[in-house]
């Protein structure tokens, strides 16, 4: 499973893996409990390496956030994402310093630890983008 492949899904909670195309839209399965269902083709379906974290200088690929993140807990999970919203933020601070405080709100830095911690608890180690095709 890449990082590419994951999915969230506006209106579900937690984090999927692309499965197949379908007539309807997308067949995923979710990485909590494995079980597969059909994203309809209106649901509003975002790839998390697609997404990217408000910083002081250029925004960084949430992959990125996420490596960060590994290297912080050693591997563990990080911070509850159900911690209060100063520790939220004191937390993302000490991983991500730049992170612009203005354009982030305590709603992003919990969604990230979320999927973080799913993502480590479905055993992600590694949070890497696809290459991007060298222009000549």
């Amino acid at each position: 499973m890449e990082f590419k492949d994951i999915l969230a899904i506006s209106g579900q909670p937690g984090l999927y893996k692309y499965v197949a195309q379908s007539a309807r839209g997308i067949i995923v399965e979710s990485l909590g409990d494995g079980k597969r269902m059909n994203a309809s083709a209106t649901a509003r379906v975002s790839a998390l390496a697609e997404i990217s974290m408000f910083t002081e200088g250029e925004d960084i690929p949430l992959a990125d956030v996420f490596t960060r993140m590994y290297a912080h807990t050693g591997g563990k999970e990080a911070l509850s994402p159900k911690a209060t919203p100063d520790q939220m933020k004191a937390y993302f601070a000490e991983v991500l310093p730049e992170y612009d405080r203005e354009r982030v709100h305590v709603s992003d830095i919990k969604k990230a630890l979320s999927w973080f911690n799913i993502l480590v608890g479905a055993g992600f180690t590694e949070f890497t983008l696809p290459e991007e095709p060298a222009e000549e």
